[in-house]
């Protein structure tokens, strides 16, 4: 009897520095059309929850806090990184590799697409489904570049929860969005720049 050709598969470690930048950049966009698509027929089940979430808002407010809730989490990531040794935050070099070197326009367009599939899957669909603290345990799990670093892991849980928080309590997904948007843009310009710096 033959052994199925599927038990040939084996995982193993991806060396990001081996990896060129289209190849990163193809995985990136890749793995975020698949959670948008993931995130779409999942909504099927949901009776149109997903489009009432993505509603645009009417209040400025909303907008206010989400950039609220980033500038907290930032100047949270701020202090722990003059604290914290820098192996501790250490994600491989992804995000090292993925801004460094790429145009500030460039690293807006991957922040938004990156916010809005992640938030349409975790918030507009999983968490309908399985609440804020396990979506934010799933979400910190599929991080998995942080999983060795407890105190990483924790800080994914937290900004994801937070993230939940806010779409429950506005009522819209708008809100993680821009949250989402504004970390990841505002982290992605100070690797940027501080790579610059120390060349």
């Amino acid at each position: 009897m033959k052994k199925k050709a599927w038990r040939k598969i084996r995982l193993r470690k991806v060396d990001i520095s081996a990896m060129d930048d289209r190849m990163l950049l193809a995985n990136v966009y890749l793995t975020q059309a698949l959670t948008l698509l993931l995130a779409l027929i999942l909504s099927l089940f949901q009776g149109g929850a997903l489009w009432r979430l993505l509603a645009l808002p009417d209040q400025l407010a909303i907008v206010l806090w989400g950039a609220g809730f980033a500038v907290v989490f930032i100047a949270v990531d701020g202090l722990l990184s003059q604290f914290v040794p820098e192996e501790v935050t250490d994600d491989g070099g992804v995000n090292e590799k993925l801004f460094s070197g790429r145009p500030l326009w460039h690293i807006a367009v991957l922040s938004f697409i990156v916010a809005l599939c992640e938030e349409v899957l975790f918030r507009g669909v999983l968490q309908t489904w399985f609440g804020p603290y396990w979506t934010s345990i799933l979400f910190a799990l599929l991080h998995v570049r942080y999983l060795k670093h407890w105190l990483m892991t924790g800080l994914v849980f937290s900004v994801s929860y937070g993230l939940g928080y806010l779409a429950i309590w506005t009522g819209t997904l708008w809100t993680p969005i821009f949250a989402h948007f504004v970390i990841d843009f505002v982290m992605g310009v100070i690797i940027k720049y501080r790579r610059k710096e120390q060349q």
